[in-house]
């Protein structure tokens, strides 16, 4: 094995813990990892949280809370070793899946969860002639005058009413003609 190959091999899989133990898991796996230098097979460990607003004597506060709880997530290239320091760290029940092999979470799954950022592949840019695909402004033309990646918009100026108005879309919403 080529170690410069070994993070495309890593795969997300998602480790049960004991109710209350996810960051407990988390920094228990980081210390092991840090410790026995795993650094290329176990790549991160994730406990998925969520904001979420409460209001209290008539105060909003936020905290955090986990999305998944008695579940931690973890980039790991699965060997027989890698399994075996996650599956006895301490608070640890198992991995999930059937028996006793893991299954990795598929993209789909981890684009769901929010997990990890995949950069979208877009088959137009800036200046680029488009057809609005989706929305209320479908089969619209126009032109693309800004991309923005980390809000996942794009600005297209459309033609409408005889002028061009830009307009705000997602990135998905759009089709190079």
């Amino acid at each position: 094995m080529v170690v410069n190959d070994m993070p495309e091999m890593a795969k997300w899989y998602v480790v049960h813990t004991y109710s209350g133990y996810e960051n407990k898991v988390k920094a228990n796996l980081e210390k092991i990892v840090e410790n026995r230098d795993m650094h290329e097979y176990i790549l991160d460990i994730v406990v998925p949280m969520e904001e979420q607003i409460e209001i209290k004597d008539g105060k909003k506060k936020a905290t955090l809370r986990k999305v998944f709880p008695g579940y931690v997530l973890v980039k790991m290239i699965m060997t027989d070793e890698s399994w075996y320091v996650v599956r006895n760290t301490r608070g640890v029940t198992g991995f999930v899946g059937p028996g006793s092999k893991p299954v990795p979470l598929t993209d789909e799954e981890i684009r769901i969860m929010g997990v990890e950022e995949f950069a979208p592949v877009l088959d137009y840019e800036v200046d680029d002639n488009v057809r609005v695909i989706d929305g209320p402004l479908e089969n619209f033309i126009g032109i693309v005058e800004e991309i923005n990646f980390e809000k996942k918009k794009v600005r297209v100026a459309v033609s409408m009413f005889g002028r061009e108005t830009p307009v705000e879309l997602e990135l998905t919403q759009i089709q190079k003609l």
